[in-house]
């Protein structure tokens, strides 16, 4: 998904969400639609599914991470879903297909680490060794791992750390959570509308499946 895929940004980014700064109108029309039309194969549509991922909004709320823990889901498909979600995005959202691409994406989250002083970072015993001489964090992030190891003469455990702090620092709030203080009626409740949802949508899913026409053998 990075140009370079093994920098500490792209390391990062893995533990990061497709897209952040989605409107709630957005993220609940994504919701309604569930996967939409031609969104990769049945099977792999109930693979999500069966990892909590029942729709749109769910898959621009995840992660890499989370998606490569479904199998048969790589980077190739990955980057599938998310320029299937771009797509319906900019059917939603004006200016969302130039805000939400890949490259805006990353320029956004490197400029959000160029305004954050280094001691906003959770990153302890790093931050200590690098110093106020060091290089900023948005240098740093755009390093490759085994560039900032030899130049920094930081061990693996601090890289390890830094990455970890730097997609700390770059997730956003996730949304629609319920407060605390919400009852186990209400949690029930809402674990019935969900279950609902899932059933509604799989079975539109199945109706377009049955109404597509028949695919060439590839």
């Amino acid at each position: 998904m990075m140009p370079l895929p093994r920098t500490l940004f792209g390391e990062a980014s893995e533990r990061l969400p497709l897209f952040d700064d989605l409107p709630d109108a957005a993220i609940d029309r994504l919701a309604a639609a569930g996967f939409g039309r031609g969104l990769l194969t049945a099977a792999l549509r109930a693979r999500l599914r069966k990892a909590g991922l029942a729709d749109m909004a769910a898959l621009a709320r995840a992660t890499p991470t989370d998606l490569t823990a479904v199998r048969k889901i790589g980077p190739v498909r990955i980057r599938a879903i998310r320029t299937h979600l771009l797509g319906e995005l900019a059917r939603l959202v004006p200016g969302a297909r130039e805000r939400h691409d890949q490259a805006t994406t990353d320029r956004r989250r490197l400029d959000r680490l160029r305004t954050m002083p280094a001691e906003w970072l959770p990153l302890g015993s790093a931050v200590e060794r690098l110093g106020s001489a060091g290089p900023t964090w948005a240098d740093l992030a755009l390093m490759q791992r085994a560039e900032a190891g030899r130049a920094l003469g930081l061990p693996a455990a601090d890289l390890d750390e830094i990455v970890s702090a730097l997609a700390h620092a770059l997730t956003p709030d996730r949304p629609h959570l319920r407060p605390a203080s919400a009852s186990q009626d209400d949690a029930a409740q809402d674990a019935r509308a969900r279950q609902e949802h899932a059933e509604r949508l799989r079975e539109r899913d199945h109706e377009w499946d049955e109404a597509a026409p028949a695919r060439s053998g590839r």
